[in-house]
């Protein structure tokens, strides 16, 4: 490996607790009231042959996904505790790609909260590999758009919704490295046996410098359907690039439409002059017309709308969405009203991207404990994986 030393790696997962306890204090102290309070990290550094014992040998059965570069087994420890590891593809011989999977270390060194996904370690033997809690429920895509499962019931997406964006609010704010995650998706939100959500997959993230205002990134990745348009277009990247694609998620909950339709067409882009005329019931999933909470629907409806504003400037920031969904005042609309000529700039979409889109290279995986990403690059057309980042 030429990004890292393994020695350093080691250390990464070596901390004394008295230094993880100051670090992770101080960053609690701020923690803002809409959020849960963090947990401390419990990093390790596994020996080959627990993961190998763990997932029955990297057994085919225990395969939960695989994507370009990587993949996930379902595996439990001696101690009884259900993990997944995500193992970097022997096939893959891509530098980048493994230098991706090493700074998903580095980043996820750096995050403990509720709401993201717990790093529990990693192994250097014999490859690399990531050990993560198991989520028993699987992500958020698959249970709300499997049709041979219950239909989500409004009170748990409510409870994903208001989980992720607390989630992000860490990330963002509250975490000792200010992180842009950049590939928030409902296949990346997974879910803990009582659905509470966990962001997950830090293959794409980016930490930002206090002092910096945006990274400008090239080649742009992440997935068709989320990417806000200053990154898009000019590969600008900051927390209100998460904001809209977490606008875009606020919409596949309510609506039960996936991010983007068999004609390519993307969910914002229909939803939004619905949501403009203040249609909001129009965006709801049909399934949900009698059970659903009409003020809860409102705040969440008015929160997407904001998110997916094509200027950035004009977007919320997460600790401002939190309070849109869940302050008990009425919301301050006069404070997001853009003035004509603001709105007339805000006509944009992706159509001649949508058009260019091919639907065959699309494929279906399984996702129930996916520690993974379905990513796209404007260099290439979008390819629907369980695994890749």
């Amino acid at each position: 490996m030429k990004y890292i030393r393994t020695t350093s790696l080691r250390r990464l997962f070596s901390y004394k607790e008295s230094s993880k306890d100051s670090t992770f204090a101080a960053a609690q102290q701020n923690q803002p009231t809409v959020s849960q309070p963090s947990q401390k990290p419990t990093w390790k550094c596994f020996s080959y042959e627990e993961i190998f014992a763990a997932t029955d040998g990297f057994s085919p059965d225990n395969m939960a996904g695989r994507g370009g570069y990587a993949e996930v087994y379902r595996g439990v420890l001696e101690d009884g505790e259900a993990i997944a590891v995500k193992r970097l593809s022997k096939t893959s011989n891509d530098e980048r790609k493994e230098k991706e999977f090493l700074s998903e270390i580095g980043t996820l060194g750096h995050v403990s909260h509720p709401n993201v996904t717990s790093l529990l370690g990693c192994c250097l033997d014999n490859g690399l590999y990531l050990v993560f809690q198991f989520s028993s429920k699987g992500s958020v895509s698959s249970l709300l758009h499997d049709e041979k499962l219950p239909v989500m019931d409004w009170k748990t997406r409510h409870k994903i919704a208001v989980g992720t964006a607390r989630g992000l609010h860490y990330l963002h704010k509250r975490c000792p490295r200010r992180i842009i995650h950049r590939d928030i998706k409902a296949s990346n939100i997974l879910l803990t046996a009582d659905f509470e959500p966990q962001i997950s997959d830090f293959g794409l993230a980016k930490w930002l410098p206090s002092q910096w205002s945006h990274h400008s990134i090239v080649p742009i990745e992440g997935t068709f359907g989320h990417l806000a348009p200053e990154y898009f277009m000019h590969g600008v990247v900051d927390e209100k690039t998460d904001v809209f694609a977490f606008g875009v998620f606020v919409l596949e909950l309510i609506s039960g439409k996936k991010p983007v339709d068999n004609s390519h067409k993307s969910l914002h882009s229909w939803a939004k002059p619905i949501l403009n005329q203040g249609n909001t019931k129009d965006v709801i999933d049909p399934r949900l017309v009698d059970d659903h909470n009409e003020i809860q629907l409102n705040r969440l409806a008015y929160a997407a709308s904001l998110c997916i504003r094509a200027s950035s400037i004009w977007r919320p920031t997460m600790i401002e969405v939190l309070d849109i969904i869940l302050s008990e005042e009425e919301v301050d609309k006069e404070k997001w009203k853009m003035s004509k000529e603001e709105e007339d700039e805000e006509l944009w979409g992706f159509e001649d991207l949508e058009c260019e889109c091919d639907s065959s290279s699309s494929t279906s995986l399984q996702d129930s404990v996916s520690i993974g990403s379905s990513n796209f690059s404007r260099k290439t057309n979008p390819t629907m994986i369980a695994i890749g980042m």
